[in-house]
């Protein structure tokens, strides 16, 4: 095994694969007093008082505050209504909450979504344009988005990603390409992109709505991977300070909120606050669970109390993981001012390693990564991590690689970013359209009706409306024979295809 420059210092505490060393220590020891924060954080603070007065509630959830029953998996879970406010929302907590996150970001509006960027997608869809209208929507949007055009009846006009040669991966959609688009459609009303990339790659924002903008439509971004930005001079500027009217965020991504939580930040000049209001409302849940929306709140305090400190040294240290993993003889890693300084993405094919087994040995370490396949692996670091856990993981990355060296080989670049759409119908009509199954092979022609896309990221390489092309379906076999999983296909092993009936 080559030496590996990459420094650490921990005790053994598990078995590794042959030819790994794990030296770690006990990170997990800078516990927060959560009654700091309580003060700016009034979702936060009503979370707080529930667990001391420890009521015993004759209203939904089910289980009671009972631990004893199903055990701690319910530990946490209150209520909005009867829980963190009255039943009749007397106290107004979640409003102040929202509020308070509106100022932080700059923007007018902002609303608290339970449902993940998955929800406040959909409703921004449904909140700025009508049915049959068009929309310019970039390629790399997730799946959550095009289930808001089905919602909303709306036609997609593509734009593309420009992707970078050596990594294969996307750097961005041009504003030029948003332009023309356009400029051929003048009766788009938005412009739907997904900024920054699963990848980390940060196009430019600022651009994009200066395109918008010129044709009086505005630009929707969905920055579910970028919580963080703004909040460091190190960072990039989020969405809403460059220019976009509308940001949706994943707050449980790069901050540390519960799973599902998520925000819709809006700048009113361009959008419709009433029909944006009624989108959220129409696709949320009416139960919301409290503790996410407490965990949103608590973390929008601790961004704008505490941010620059806790964000500062986990740059740092995913900065010098990049300078040591760039010392591993033919792996590419994406750096750079339209890189996300958080995201460390690997392109493996100039060490021939294969990012699947890779990942087999981070798993035998207690390392998960967010993405793994032949190619490409992704890891994502948040102000949750420190220099010990960035440090450890970029070792046993260096080590791993060495590992599994091989003979180099080209990279044929994602599925998601290679294949143009041919859309012969909206997607709605494709959704509800009559269907049958057929054979992948027989599939070629025929009007897909339904989502098929490798995850992650999610993003569809065939989708309703879509006629079926022997490129995308390489490109989704070549995805698959690497180590990606197919999502959302009625048949994820891709013998067969549902498409629209003949």
């Amino acid at each position: 095994m080559r030496a590996v420059n990459v420094w650490v210092d921990f005790s053994q505490v598990r078995a590794l694969p042959q030819g790994l060393v794990d030296t770690r220590q006990d990170w997990r020891t800078v516990p927060t007093d959560p009654n700091r924060l309580r003060d700016n954080a009034p979702l936060l603070d009503a979370w707080l008082r529930f667990q001391e007065q420890a009521p015993t509630p004759f209203t939904i959830p089910g289980h009671k505050q009972r631990h004893d029953l199903v055990g701690d998996v319910v530990g946490g879970d209150v209520p909005l209504y009867a829980g963190l406010d009255t039943m009749k929302l007397t106290t107004g907590v979640l409003s102040q909450a929202e509020e308070k996150a509106a100022r932080l970001w700059g923007a007018d509006y902002c609303r608290f979504s339970t449902g993940g960027a998955t929800h406040a997608n959909q409703a921004v869809a449904l909140a700025v344009a009508a049915d049959g209208d068009k929309v310019v929507v970039s390629r790399t949007l997730h799946r959550s988005l095009f289930l808001g055009l089905v919602l909303a009846g709306l036609m997609p006009v593509w734009v593309h990603p420009d992707v970078d040669p050596t990594s294969g991966l996307p750097s961005g959609v041009a504003p030029e390409a948003v332009d023309r688009a356009l400029t051929a459609h003048p009766d788009a009303k938005a412009v739907f992109v997904g900024e920054p990339s699963y990848v980390g790659t940060v196009g430019d924002v600022a651009g994009l709505a200066h395109a918008a903008h010129a044709h009086a439509v505005p630009l929707v971004v969905d920055a579910a991977w970028a919580a963080h930005f703004g909040f460091h001079p190190d960072l990039p500027r989020h969405a809403l300070q460059l220019g976009a009217d509308v940001m949706i965020t994943s707050a449980h991504k790069t901050l540390p909120a519960w799973s599902q939580a998520a925000l819709v930040l809006a700048r009113t000049d361009r959008v419709d606050v009433a029909r944006l209001e009624a989108g959220v409302e129409a696709t949320a849940t009416t139960s919301p669970a409290g503790a996410i929306l407490a965990s949103t709140d608590a973390s929008r305090a601790l961004l704008e109390r505490d941010g620059h400190a806790l964000l500062a040294p986990v740059i740092a240290a995913t900065a010098a993981a990049r300078h040591a993993l760039r010392t591993v003889e033919g792996l590419h890693v994406l750096d750079g001012p339209t890189v996300d300084p958080l995201k460390l993405t690997l392109v493996l094919g100039g060490t021939g390693a294969d990012g699947n087994r890779v990942e087999q040995d981070l798993l035998a370490a207690g390392l998960p990564v967010e993405s793994a396949d032949r190619d490409v692996v992704i890891a994502v670091v948040s102000l949750a991590d420190t220099d010990v856990t960035v440090q450890r993981l970029a070792t046993l990355l260096a080590q791993s690689i060495e590992r599994h060296r091989g003979a180099p080989r080209a990279i044929a670049g994602s599925a998601c970013y290679g294949v143009v759409p041919v859309t012969v119908a909206t997607p709605r009509a494709a959704f509800f359209a009559a269907t049958e199954t057929v054979p992948l092979a027989e599939a070629v022609g025929l009007v897909c009706a339904e989502l098929v896309a490798p995850y992650p990221p999610g993003i569809p390489v065939l989708a309703p409306g879509e006629l079926v092309t022997a490129r995308a379906l390489a490109a989704l076999r070549h995805a698959r024979s690497i180590g990606v999983r197919i999502a959302y296909a009625a048949d994820p092993s891709l013998r067969t295809l549902r498409v629209a009936a003949r």
